[in-house]
């Protein structure tokens, strides 16, 4: 399975911390906004990458990555000159899945919770098995704001709607998304919505259409944060740093992703992080 993350859009409603610089390069505490996602890509063990970006702030998030290998994984990049819809994704990264299934990741969403890498491991199995589609749903009090699902008492899909008026239950669709390779040929035939974007809701619903549509849901307990605004951006911040403080735990440290699983070596994060100062590099230097 490939990995895709869409760090696209202008991010005007974080404006004007946005106007000069890419929304997912802003500060979550002590990482920028993308090492989240990029972390759940790597628990997931999924090695090879596609960043899409506009053409403005591509080259930051080369110049932050380059092509991976630090971190034993391989990062591309392709260009999204307009923010025409989270579908829009597998039509720029068709070349780059390839034959392969893919997991789609927006790249201001944060994920915080136990037995995450368990729910990974469990929607890859099942889009790799029984070639279902997974989409994520989590409750939330305003869902007038998101895409939502409906679900039956026994938690099967019965719709997807893309922010409703009037929603038909609290789950929100989170921004991780799971599918077959089939996802290439669909997303070429979604006509625009309404507000002329490509709508990852139309993909959704494809597979809803053949029963192929499964939701997993994240627990009480477990944290879902969108970035959006100045402050959820605050919001996330705040929880990050409360819960590093409090565990002694940092959250999405990719070099330590990377070493636990063996796909960097303790040498390189040595070299890393020499004679820097920076608690993220203390961090690492206590972990290994």
């Amino acid at each position: 399975m490939k990995g895709i993350i869409l760090a696209g859009g202008s991010g005007t409603r974080l404006h004007p911390l946005t106007i000069s610089t890419s929304k997912q390069l802003l500060a979550v505490y002590d990482k920028p906004m993308i090492y989240y996602p990029l972390s759940v890509l790597m628990l997931a063990e999924i090695k090879d990458i596609l960043i899409i970006s506009t053409p403005r702030d591509l080259p930051s998030f080369k110049n932050l990555f380059g092509d991976g290998s630090q971190l034993g994984i391989k990062i591309s990049y392709e260009v999204q000159d307009s923010p025409d819809g989270l579908a829009q994704a597998f039509i720029i990264g068709e070349e780059f899945i390839g034959n392969d299934d893919v997991c789609l990741i927006l790249g201001d969403n944060i994920f915080y919770g136990s037995e995450f890498k368990n729910l990974l491991d469990e929607a890859i199995a099942d889009v790799k098995v029984n070639q279902n589609a997974i989409i994520f749903g989590n409750i939330v009090t305003d869902p007038q704001r998101y895409g939502i699902v409906e679900i039956d008492e026994d938690q099967n899909v019965i719709s997807v709607e893309e922010k409703p008026q009037i929603p038909k239950s609290n789950y929100a669709i989170v921004g991780l998304y799971f599918y077959p390779n089939s996802v290439i040929k669909i997303a070429k035939n979604v006509k625009p919505s309404e507000r002329g974007e490509l709508e990852i809701t139309s993909i959704n619903d494809e597979y809803l259409n053949i029963n192929k549509l499964k939701l997993k849901i994240l627990s009480r307990g477990f944290a879902w944060l969108d970035t959006g605004t100045h402050e959820t951006l605050s919001e996330a911040t705040e929880f990050v740093k409360t819960v590093e403080k409090r565990t002694g735990l940092k959250i999405a440290c990719l070099e330590e992703i990377a070493y636990n699983f063996g796909w960097i070596k303790k040498h390189s994060i040595l070299k890393l992080i020499r004679d820097s100062k920076a608690e993220y590099y203390n961090y690492l230097n206590r972990i290994i």
